[in-house]
């Protein structure tokens, strides 16, 4: 089927690298469909029903439209699979050119995080896409120029950069992950943690750790991550600055 032929996709190729002309500015197809539109549907669909059920016939039926009219703008689903990653980098707020560079790097690592904490389905298409869009190259090249001012030598600019944003993605990916699974199973993340800790509480083996854990003093597990979250990327941006005098 053309579909299925649509599909295949090698794993060198890009739409941020292909040839293909993009459709005229401005111009519709039936029913006002424009590539934004396109894109900006897929997002919603990725947030709402999840990467394992989105497809080109339901895209095309959340717009109205049918799936050949959505194929005029794209060749393939990771065409706008990939548009959609680029399209929430958006998101991500960019730290004043001024910025001290740790105060620009713990922005953006707070903005990386909750980008990727709102978009649960973004950490495993970061893994499989080259995350070439111009939304996601402007992130990078903010980060790259925040780093330059830290003082370490140029070849450990991008050691640190991965230090900052896999400690990001890691986080946030469990963090947004976690989220969406209590979601779709109708509990709180609050009421799942009690649960967890009343089975703990009734195993004498974990006594020790479930008592630092009760001493920690937040009440829910949004305080609980935050201030992880906090501490941790207190840690990362030390680290950071300890290194300039050991390289």
């Amino acid at each position: 089927m053309a579909s299925d032929r649509r599909s295949a996709r090698d794993a060198r190729s890009s739409v941020w690298l292909s040839d293909r002309p993009a459709p005229a500015a401005g111009k519709e197809q039936p029913h006002g469909l424009r590539l934004d539109k396109i894109v900006d549907a897929t997002v919603r669909l990725l947030d709402s029903e999840g990467l394992a059920k989105v497809s080109m016939r339901r895209l095309a039926a959340e717009l109205g439209v049918t799936a050949m009219s959505v194929y005029w703008y794209v060749d393939t689903k990771d065409d706008l699979l990939e548009m959609a990653l680029d399209q929430v980098h958006e998101e991500i707020g960019l730290p004043d050119e001024a910025a001290d560079w740790r105060a620009a790097l713990r922005e953006l690592a707070c903005e990386h995080r909750g980008m990727l904490v709102r978009h649960p389905w973004v950490s495993p298409l970061a893994g499989e896409f080259l995350n070439v869009g111009p939304r996601a190259l402007a992130f990078a090249d903010r980060a790259q120029r925040a780093i330059r001012g830290s003082g370490l030598p140029d070849g450990s600019w991008m050691g640190a950069l991965a230090l900052v944003f896999q400690f990001t993605y890691g986080f946030g990916t469990v963090e947004g992950r976690w989220r969406e699974r209590c979601r779709t199973s109708g509990v709180s993340e609050d009421a799942f943690y009690g649960e967890v800790m009343g089975r703990l509480a009734r195993r004498p083996e974990y006594a020790e750790s479930l008592a630092t854990v009760r001493a920690r003093g937040e009440r829910t597990v949004a305080a609980m991550r935050e201030r992880d979250f906090e501490f941790a990327l207190d840690c990362v941006i030390a680290g950071i600055t300890a290194m300039r005098e050991a390289v």
